[in-house]
């Protein structure tokens, strides 16, 4: 018998001898008493820990695949940069995405491949990038901070006629929203900091891949390079994803009404969420039909109808009395911020970012409005 997705994610990790713990231990060791041949499972902490192999297979559950777990999403991104990169000159992102992933992968240079950034909804332009040398496709949708959707069925399609591998960093989504493996996609890469874990208290990353030849050297560079979860970090992801599919039906219908919300409203000039951005509505519905996330941008209008200012911004997000001005998203808890405050950052002066948490919708939309007002 074959239990549904959400029944294997509760259950994961789970021993089912009696006198067993329900909840998996935490096993907080570095090392293991051991003499002869080393045991591959408890040779030493930096190998393996229970703890990580409990929130893989709940990983692994929600997409039909393996995972490998590591202590941040930018140390998965890493290991699965330098994992993919043997061999391939470039790697191709999306220009609009996480701006820290494209970061990081021009600091790898010359050990990795060159970062390169295109626009994924210009699918001719990404045909031509794959196809001038051997690349990457590291494809982002949602897109994060405008929330922006690109077809990631045409994508795989367009990737796999280059002979480019196509990974998709499927944070925002989640793979409970988002199956990328299913449409091409050789890996999908997360932050597990944001809504898979969902409380805003543990750093982690992953990533999940059906290629077992992947998904070793994966291993192999997380132990050779020491980018290791914790087992207490561990313990809280796995709390976490007990729970995330209740947490990503109310959020992203708490997202959907604020944006809807939002869309009307006099002091709003542009309004970006996969619910409601028409240019590519079709498609968001396609590839996640039940829901589209916790995660919605917004641009303040000017006094003259134009772009607002940042100083417009940081009035709004000041003037909250629920939502908690703080970076990153996920967590239970709403929370906005200016998102360009970040120097680095590429998004408008006036663009809002907000994660919407599990509080009733009618809290948040009382205190948007009235920060609007205010």
């Amino acid at each position: 018998m074959t239990f549904s997705v959400e029944s294997r994610i509760i259950h994961a990790g789970t021993e089912r001898a009696a006198g067993a713990p329900l909840a998996p231990p935490l096993l907080a060791t570095s090392t293991y008493v051991s003499q002869g041949e080393p045991d591959p499972a408890r040779g030493y902490g930096r190998i393996a820990n229970p703890g990580w192999a409990a929130v893989e297979e709940a990983l692994g559950a929600i997409e039909d695949a393996g995972a490998v777990t590591f202590g941040s999403g930018q140390a998965a991104s890493m290991a699965l940069m330098l994992a993919l990169a043997e061999g391939r000159e470039r790697i191709v992102f999306p220009v609009d995405g996480y701006y820290n992933t494209r970061a990081l992968a021009a600091r790898l240079r010359p050990h990795g491949a060159q970062a390169v950034s295109v626009d994924l909804l210009d699918v001719a332009s990404v045909e031509r990038a794959v196809s001038e040398r051997p690349s990457v496709l590291w494809a982002e949708t949602p897109t994060n901070p405008l929330l922006r959707v690109a077809d990631v069925k045409r994508l795989g399609a367009v990737a796999a006629a280059a002979g480019a591998p196509m990974v998709v960093d499927n944070t925002v989504a989640t793979g409970l929203l988002q199956r990328p493996l299913d449409l091409g996609a050789v890996a999908s890469v997360y932050s597990l900091t944001k809504s898979i874990s969902g409380h805003s208290d543990v750093f982690g990353g992953a990533v999940v891949s059906r290629d077992a030849t992947l998904l070793a050297a994966l291993r192999d560079w997380r132990t050779a390079g020491g980018g290791i979860p914790g087992p207490f970090e561990s313990w809280l992801v796995l709390r976490g994803l007990k729970t995330l599919p209740l947490r990503l039906e109310r959020q992203s219908a708490n997202a959907q009404a604020v944006a809807e919300f939002l869309v009307t409203h006099p002091r709003v000039r542009a309004v970006h969420y996969p619910g409601t951005t028409t240019a590519t509505l079709d498609v968001a519905r396609a590839q996640m039909p039940d829901g589209a996330g916790p995660l919605l941008s917004f641009e303040l209008a000017g006094p003259d109808g134009g772009a607002g200012s940042a100083a417009d911004a940081d009035a709004v997000v000041a003037a909250s009395r629920l939502i908690v001005p703080a970076t990153s998203f996920g967590g239970v808890e709403s929370i906005w911020e200016r998102r360009a405050r970040w120097a680095a950052e590429t998004a408008p002066p006036a663009l809002i970012r907000m994660s919407t948490g599990i509080e009733p919708a009618a809290d948040i939309l009382a205190d948007v409005e009235q920060a609007l007002r205010a």
